[in-house]
């Protein structure tokens, strides 16, 4: 019952303005930033790792930004999922080499965890009629997991997997000339992943971008979506040229590299709360 009270909550902020949302997302942040203190310390870990030139004050100024991202992002879904078509379609923009999306080409779209990876999976369906596929945890949730899937798959032939479901029917999607919307970013295990560099660490990655890539016949675009204070704007690249290849240490490390040039650009909307680095490599001691 708390559940479907908190989504009647959320889809009744969607008659919001914008501007009244990201208000009190930055509100929320700040509290949380101050309350949730585990988070917090991963963030400023995480951080620490991956941006030792930075000073500590920096640091503390992105990490706090995470916190409201993340907050403004989760608030954003009430209207993500619940306004009018013409609203999402006027807030959400999608920018970028959009030639890559015609034709029938197997394509793979690496999303990485920046906070407006929901926004970015609706600006596809809205701008293009290709059928396309994304793979989620499914949430503990029943009356959660189920508004995940309805706000996800409301525009278009999208197609949600739970991690379960094995690759076959994304690489079935993929040879029918699909859409591929891959976040491959977050530590999944040793067991799922190799090591890597990222960021000056050996970090285990799933090395599913390249396999995938290669299975599926698919070229690689990367697609980053900002969070703007009218909404969002999603950004395509041009395909990856030599990618993949056969050598899939290359291609994840590629990948990683892809993806730290992004970070660079809107460090305060990266996901940062997570344990990126939880899995060690054998003999090294937990960072957290």
């Amino acid at each position: 019952m708390m559940a479907r009270a908190g989504i009647w909550f959320m889809q009744s902020l969607a008659r919001l303005p914008l501007s009244w949302l990201r208000a009190l997302g930055w509100l929320l942040g700040q509290v949380l930033y101050l309350l949730v203190w585990p988070r917090r310390r991963v963030a400023l870990r995480n951080l620490q790792l991956c941006y030792p030139e930075a000073s500590a004050a920096q640091r503390r100024t992105w990490a706090r930004q995470t916190f409201v991202y993340f907050c403004q992002a989760w608030l954003d879904r009430s209207w993500l999922w619940s306004a009018p078509q013409a609203v999402v379609a006027q807030r959400v923009q999608l920018q970028g080499a959009l030639h890559e999306l015609d034709g029938t080409t197997p394509t793979i779209l690496f999303a990485p965890h920046f906070y407006g990876m929901d926004a970015g999976g609706l600006a596809l369906p809205l701008h293009t009629a290709r059928a396309f596929t994304s793979i989620f945890s499914t949430h503990p949730n029943p009356a959660i997991d189920a508004w995940f899937m309805a706000g996800r798959q409301r525009f278009g032939e999208v197609r949600m997997l739970n991690r379960a479901d094995g690759v076959k029917p994304i690489i079935a999607n993929l040879r029918q000339g699909g859409l591929l919307y891959l976040l491959p970013d977050m530590d999944f295990g040793a067991k799922e992943s190799i090591f890597v560099p990222y960021f000056g660490q050996q970090a285990a990655t799933v090395p599913s971008l390249s396999r995938f890539a290669r299975l599926g016949r698919a070229k690689v675009l990367g697609m980053y979506t900002r969070m703007t204070p009218t909404g969002y704007v999603a950004e395509i690249t041009p395909a990856w040229d030599n990618f993949p290849t056969e050598d899939v240490v290359a291609d994840t490390t590629r990948m990683n590299r892809e993806l730290q040039a992004a970070i660079a650009t809107m460090p305060g909307q990266y996901y940062w709360v997570h344990k990126r680095f939880k899995t060690r490599p054998e003999g090294q001691s937990s960072v957290y």
